[in-house]
């Protein structure tokens, strides 16, 4: 939000972002990364630009400090730097400021939705090599994230998750339905929205892969898809890129179950296991 309305400042004013850089003693590429939101902000840097920019009412200045001051506060994620990859650092802040959270799975149950046992056998799968210790703070971690559904704000998350995820063992049978029976639950949440895209339906519009939409209050604030890889991650936020996306999600939507008849699919699978 700090960058958005530091890049509306400027565009109000026709300044280039090589004379922004100027004014901060940096390239017109670390105001790009300021406006975007994806380096921290120097209070300095920050009164340069103000100045820049016009800014010279002193209760106007000090909100704006107030503003980089939190945009600066260390998150509740930081105890958990030593599990955490950077490239997913960036998808937390995106996801805790996020107003709907769109996400197709079709190789397990979104981390959101993962209930602890689940989670556990997902990691040991893919970090089995690590020590007992880093398994527990992995999961720590990731019920942690999970509180998000619950604030008072919390933000709206659709999900739509293929049949193929639910099939797909991660743990024993009873793990199995204790996740299945944690989405039921979770399905009574007023902020969540679950669909399963079964068998049945055949081929999708989704079959690239999984992926995850945000989208954000600030009206300035583009969508941005997140493409999750093994070792790494991409977020694209150029309208037509996202516009396939988003028209991909519609589809798939469709094709799915509804959310009345997902939990029917649901307490059927919790019936054969």
């Amino acid at each position: 939000m700090l960058g958005t309305q530091l890049r509306r400042l400027r565009e109000e004013l026709g300044i280039t972002r090589e004379a922004a850089g100027d004014a901060i003693r940096a390239s017109h590429a670390k105001i790009s990364r300021l406006e975007l939101g994806r380096v921290g902000f120097k209070e300095r840097d920050i009164a340069d630009l103000l100045t820049l920019y016009g800014v010279d009412d002193a209760e106007e200045r000090d909100r704006w400090m107030q503003l980089v001051r939190q945009a600066n506060e260390p998150n509740w994620w930081h105890r958990y730097t030593d599990v955490l990859p950077s490239w997913f650092e960036l998808y937390l802040r995106l996801e805790q400021a996020a107003s709907i959270i769109r996400s197709y799975q079709v190789q397990f149950v979104p981390g959101l939705l993962q209930s602890e046992q689940y989670a556990r056998a997902v990691i040991v799968q893919g970090h089995g090599g690590e020590d007992a210790e880093e398994i527990d703070r992995r999961v720590n971690l990731r019920m942690t994230r999970q509180k998000l559904l619950t604030e008072p704000d919390a933000p709206r998350f659709w999900a739509v998750i293929d049949e193929a995820a639910l099939r797909r063992a991660f743990g024993s049978p009873a793990v199995m339905q204790e996740q299945i029976g944690h989405l039921l639950e979770l399905a009574e949440v007023p902020s969540v929205t679950i669909q399963v895209l079964p068998f049945s339906s055949g081929g999708h519009a989704a079959a690239g892969g999984p992926f995850t939409v945000l989208r954000f209050a600030e009206r300035d604030l583009p969508d941005i898809v997140y493409l999750e890889q093994l070792t790494s991650a991409m977020y694209l936020e150029k309208r037509p890129e996202v516009e396939v996306y988003l028209r991909t999600m519609e589809r798939i939507t469709v094709q799915a179950e509804t959310p009345k008849a997902s939990k029917d699919l649901l307490r059927s699978l919790l019936d054969e296991l």
